[in-house]
């Protein structure tokens, strides 16, 4: 067995190369999978760099806070846990809570105390926030289309939608 490391995306990671060895994939893993998990999460750096870039080329904020701004649009209320934030963002807490700050010092967002624990807070979106996300949508659109959707056709954004769907689905955090 040799252990190489290849360069993906700007990142580097180590490969266990498997030439003749014998190296049995564990169910659910084979090569093609190895491969389709490659590309994919190849192209997901590819194209979220893409976007930053055009975010920060437009002076505007970056992606994390896009996310952020439209997960709380679109609570009941323009407000959630935040627990239910970071569930939702896929950041650890502790990653939201500095993200949470930046987004507060900003004005884009406020916390309120949640009455029923003290502990708690809700994360809350506002007016500015919600002219923040509606600024920075143009942009991300632009960077979707061109980093993602002009290279997929019709049929392939299905496919893709199901599976990734599916996978998501999935998820047993």
């Amino acid at each position: 067995m040799s252990l190489c490391v290849q360069p993906l995306a700007g990142i580097f990671f180590p490969v266990i190369e498997k030439k003749g060895l014998g190296q049995a994939y564990p169910e659910g893993l084979d090569r093609a999978r190895e491969e389709a998990w490659r590309a994919f999460i190849t192209a997901y750096a590819v194209g979220i760099e893409g976007i930053e870039r055009g975010l920060a080329e437009a002076g505007l904020p970056p992606l994390g806070w896009y996310d952020v701004l439209l997960e709380l649009s679109v609570a009941p209320g323009h407000r959630l846990r935040m627990h239910e934030l970071a569930r939702a963002v896929v950041l650890s807490r502790s990653g939201l809570t500095r993200l949470v700050d930046r987004l507060e010092g900003a004005g884009l967002l406020r916390r309120e105390p949640t009455p029923e624990d003290r502990r708690g807070s809700f994360a809350v979106l506002t007016e500015e926030g919600a002219r923040m996300r509606r600024r920075m949508w143009p942009v991300y659109a632009r960077g979707i289309a061109e980093h993602f959707g002009r290279h997929l056709d019709d049929d392939e954004v299905r496919v893709l939608s199901e599976a990734l769907r599916r996978v998501s689905g999935a998820r047993s955090v």
